[in-house]
């Protein structure tokens, strides 16, 4: 059985009932969840697993789970030193409410979306990525010089354009058919399941993406280049923050 993975079709969702699968040292395994576990450059969720008799596990890391056979959605909710006691009283068939820090979480919809109006201002593929509640940073791979008061102005221009975003799917097949559609060198977009997760922009990007992102540009708020830092000979880092 694999987790079913609510935040890929609903970003928005805050909580969920579920069920624990089971309960070991790397974390809890439920049956659904609404935690993104930390993956693609994006930070992992926090927050809290609830039971019915008032038990609470407080959450501080959501990692893939590495075990042999696991599904490619199983997320292991990672209990903070204070709650690991309460998270070893949990046992399979417990039901729990599971709840995330939903500030955290639409920082990292508005910071993730950000990326991607970034990749449709800079024509050059990404060698790096991370998704911060506090930051989000892009590396570009080439050797020209990237224009800050350009960028700036160009993400300005895409938020208050109030484009929506949407999630498609296509298959392994279509996306071996149209390899433009990666724009990563450093994460490479899960294949053999049978079909990949786009996240299209409407008139501004289209790409394999497995994040949680804004239902439209406007949402993302104001945001400006932070710094432009050459990283190597090849590479351009671009970090932007909260204005």
């Amino acid at each position: 059985m694999s987790t079913e993975a609510l935040f890929r079709a609903d970003a928005y969702l805050r909580e969920c009932a579920a069920r624990v699968v089971s309960v070991g040292p790397e974390g809890v395994l439920l049956d659904r969840t609404v935690f993104y576990p930390l993956g693609g450059g994006q930070a992992a969720d926090t927050g809290t697993l609830t039971r019915a008799d008032g038990l609470v596990v407080r959450i501080a890391d959501t990692r893939k789970s590495r075990a042999e056979g696991a599904g490619p959605d199983d997320a292991l909710h990672v209990p903070d030193a204070e709650s690991a006691e309460a998270a070893a009283a949990l046992v399979p068939g417990d039901t729990v409410v599971a709840a995330i820090d939903w500030d955290r979480r639409h920082r990292h919809m508005r910071l993730h979306t950000s990326t991607h109006l970034l990749c449709a201002l800079v024509p050059h593929p990404v060698d790096g990525c991370s998704i911060t509640s506090g930051y989000a940073r892009l590396d570009f791979a080439t050797v020209e010089p990237l224009d800050r008061e350009g960028l700036q102005a160009g993400l300005e221009r895409l938020i208050a354009g109030a484009h929506p975003v949407a999630i498609d799917w296509i298959t392994d097949e279509e996306l071996a058919a149209q390899p433009d559609l990666v724009r990563t060198m450093s994460v490479k977009p899960p294949m053999g399941f049978g079909r990949v997760r786009l996240l299209r922009i409407d008139g501004v990007d289209l790409q394999p993406c497995g994040g949680t992102h804004v239902a439209n540009t406007a949402e993302i708020g104001a945001l400006r280049i932070a710094k432009i830092e050459k990283k190597s000979a090849r590479t351009r880092r671009v970090t932007i923050e909260f204005a």
